[in-house]
């Protein structure tokens, strides 16, 4: 009888068992239903993007650096227009020209807040980011319609609305997110390291410069690169300063579009199946791959920074 009761408490599973397998069982099915969701979106938008291709007999290479957006209009030879280089080059512009702003200011707040004062920075400075992060897209396109575009035209001259416009209010929306990942970058560096510099005899600024920042370098890398994948994404907020003029960018002061400008403009005003509905599909399939190939670039250099 006892032999039956321990063979029967050895073979039968405990409450704590069921509730680990229940729990394993939950999280296998959350990450069946991602996949299928990412599955389904690239689906989804692949099937209605190359229909541009293949239904409408457009010419990739047409579509792609083709300088001409009027999908309603055909050229001399009867082909539509609807090449797409305008909006990707204005995507490109303004993604780049806020990084490269925003990466420098970004550097030297998270130094500050993790080497310079780190109870002051978290104090005055954590607060402030995090603010800036959950403001919404739509009132940073309003103060830069009340104050930026006003600002630049009184400046320079013309319309205030272009380029220069939409670079600097997606710096000031990068910012935050650019700081918050540098600040992390840069608190994942060892202790050991700085102290072992110091110990040598290196100065607070030479370790903070040749050590801290340069082990930090993947982890900052990869803030910038996600700080353009945000910026290269956002719509609203761009969309109402940068002039939305699907034409090839010729300075910072001349109205341009983007990507995600043009595909928020237009996608309510199309009827589905026809070409000019389907070419934004296409560029929605564009701004996809793009963001595939910034997550590529970010994972890549988080393999790189785990291997050092």
């Amino acid at each position: 009888m006892k032999t039956e009761s321990i063979k029967k408490n050895l073979t039968t599973r405990s409450k704590k068992a069921k509730i680990e397998r229940f729990g394993k069982l939950v999280s296998f099915i959350c990450i069946l239903i991602i996949i299928a969701v990412v599955v389904a979106i690239f689906y989804f938008v692949s099937s209605k993007g190359l229909a541009t291709f293949f239904q409408n007999k457009v010419n990739v290479i047409d579509f792609i650096f083709g300088k001409d957006w009027q999908p309603s209009s055909v050229d001399q030879s009867g082909k539509p227009l609807v090449g797409a280089l305008p909006m990707i080059a204005g995507s490109f512009i303004v993604t780049v020209l806020s990084a490269i702003v925003a990466t420098p200011f970004a550097v030297g707040t998270a130094i500050f807040m993790v080497e310079v004062s780190p109870k002051r920075g978290a104090n005055l400075l954590q607060p402030v980011i995090e603010l800036l992060v959950g403001i919404p897209s739509v009132v940073y396109g309003f103060i830069g319609l009340s104050v930026i575009v006003p600002w630049i035209r009184g400046i320079f001259g013309g319309t205030g609305f272009g380029i220069l416009a939409g670079a600097i209010i997606l710096f000031i929306m990068i910012l935050p997110t650019v700081t918050s990942m540098t600040v992390d970058a840069l608190k994942s560096v060892p202790r050991h390291y700085r102290e072992a510099s110091l110990a040598l005899g290196a100065t607070r600024w030479q370790t903070t410069y040749k050590v801290v920042l340069r082990v930090a370098t993947p982890g900052i890398l990869t803030a910038v690169i996600f700080g353009m994948s945000r910026a290269f994404g956002e719509a609203l907020a761009i969309q109402m300063v940068i002039g939305n003029s699907a034409v090839m960018p010729t300075g910072l002061l001349t109205p341009a579009a983007t990507l995600t400008s043009v595909l928020t403009m237009g996608i309510g005003n199309t009827i589905s199946g026809t070409l000019q509905n389907n070419v934004l599909w296409s560029l929605a399939l564009v701004l996809l791959f793009m963001s595939l190939f910034f997550n590529l670039i970010m994972r890549m250099i988080a393999k790189k920074g785990a291997m050092n």
